[in-house]
C-alpha cells in the first residue's frame, strides 16, 4: 500500500513514471515528491516504488 496525494492505494507500478501516468497525469505537467524529497524527471524511470512510500503529485495549472 502506498499513499498518493493523501489517499491510500494499492500499487501495481514499479517505477514513478508508471505511477504518474496510471493516476491520469501527463508527465509534462507534474512534479513528484517521494517521501518528502522532490524527484527529478531523470529519476522517474529509475526510482522504484516500495510498500509504504508516500507521494505527492503536484499538477501545474496555467491561467491568465
Amino acid at each position: 500500500m502506498i499513499t498518493v496525494n493523501g489517499k491510500k492505494q494499492e500499487f501495481r507500478c514499479v517505477q514513478v513514471l508508471e505511477l504518474v501516468t496510471s493516476n491520469g497525469y501527463s508527465a509534462d505537467t507534474v512534479a513528484v515528491e517521494k517521501n518528502g524529497t522532490m524527484l527529478s524527471r531523470a529519476q522517474w524511470n529509475k526510482e522504484e516504488i516500495v510498500d509504504g512510500d508516500v507521494f505527492e503529485i503536484i499538477h501545474f495549472v496555467g491561467g491568465g
